[in-house]
């Protein structure tokens, strides 16, 4: 067996390891944000593709962190591919009551927050990612990530009332 099927044997495994263990969480991800199973299996298959063409740029960081990356790029490029715009879902369904906001005045509040409520508040309300998925890709407890995004929506809040 020369170096480069080690080597080739050695990233199979890997990918292979990223894909049992990541697969529900990717495929979730797409599928909330497409909202079509089918099209978020195909854009999840793309995603582990990429990352397979990625892994020697992989440093082994949090791989569900990378692997989510990635699935919102591949996204992305099958929005603009595609020439459409996916859904937002409806204030009912996100649980808070429709707003109706200068988004000049929310950004310039999430501005002024600290760069973790900023983080955060993007992550959730502006990417789409769950707080599952947040901290997933944080290493965090999905608890600390609640009571986190909670303390950041209200220091928004407090921001956001001074804008206006």
């Amino acid at each position: 067996m020369g170096r480069c099927d080690i080597t080739d044997h050695a990233e199979a495994v890997i990918i292979e390891e990223l894909y049992r263990e990541h697969w529900a969480l990717v495929c979730g991800f797409l599928l909330r944000r497409t909202r079509d199973p089918h099209l978020a299996e195909d854009l999840a298959q793309e995603t582990f593709v990429k990352a397979t063409r990625a892994l020697l740029g992989w440093r082994g960081e949090n791989a569900a962190a990378w692997l989510l990356t990635i699935a919102r790029n591949v996204l992305i490029d099958h929005v603009r591919r595609s020439r459409r715009e996916l859904a937002l879902p409806d204030a009912d369904e996100l649980g808070v009551p429709a707003l109706h906001v200068d988004a000049v005045d929310v950004r310039d509040a999430l501005d002024r927050l600290p760069e973790r409520h900023r983080k955060l508040l993007t992550l959730v309300y502006l990417e789409g990612f769950s707080l599952v998925e947040v901290a997933a890709m944080t290493g965090t407890k999905h608890a600390t990530i609640k009571t986190a995004v909670w303390r950041a929506r209200s220091a928004f809040a407090e921001t956001y009332g001074g804008v206006r």
